[in-house]
Parts: structure tokens; C-alpha cells; sequence
């Protein structure tokens, strides 16, 4: 098991054991980019400051545009599921005609 590396933390300036914050998302929708996204250099952080930062972002209501744009992706995501559900309902009714056809004729 490998030790954290221990240094001054970005945000409080204490020296204690240190991790990389990382945001917990991966893209932005609208290409607006979020405080975290926009920093050249994620912060090394103690425990308690990346525990805090942690907590601010998971509060954080995000952007207005990235929500509905979230909110219309994941109405498609819905409807594509629907639309499969049904399509594979008509194939599965059309091969019980064919089969059933098929037996009535043999």
C-alpha cells in the first residue's frame, strides 16, 4: 500500500497527507465549462478541504442549460427504449403468425 503524498494542501495551507480532487462528472453538454473543468491544475487537497470541496459540488445545482439538456437526453434515451420494446413486440408477433401459418399449411 502506497502512503499519500504529504505537502501543503491548496486550500487550508496545512501540511497533511494530500489527494487530487477530481470533479465527479466527465463532459459538459453545452461546452459552457464548469469552475473545476476551467483549472489548469486540479488542487491537491487534504482529507477534510477535498471532503468539503466534495460536498459544495455535490450541492451544486449546475448549470440551467446542462440539466435540460441532461433532462431531453435522457427523455430520448426513454423513448428510444420504447420504441425498441414495441418494434421487438411486433417482430416477435410477426414470427408467431409466420410460424403459426407455416404449421397450419404443413
Amino acid at each position: 500500500m502506497t502512503t499519500p503524498l504529504e505537502a501543503r494542501c491548496d486550500h487550508c495551507k496545512q501540511t497533511r497527507p494530500l489527494f487530487l480532487y477530481e470533479a465527479d462528472h466527465d463532459f459538459h453538454l453545452t461546452g459552457i465549462t464548469c469552475e473545476w473543468c476551467a483549472q489548469d491544475r486540479q488542487p491537491l487537497l487534504c482529507a477534510r478541504c477535498w471532503s468539503a470541496e466534495k460536498v459544495r459540488e455535490e450541492a451544486d445545482p449546475g448549470d440551467p442549460q446542462d440539466n435540460a439538456a441532461g433532462a431531453a437526453f435522457a427523455r430520448m434515451i426513454q423513448n428510444n427504449a420504447r420504441h425498441i420494446a414495441l418494434r421487438d413486440a411486433d417482430k416477435a408477433a410477426c414470427d408467431g403468425i409466420a410460424e403459426a401459418t407455416r404449421n397450419a399449411t404443413a
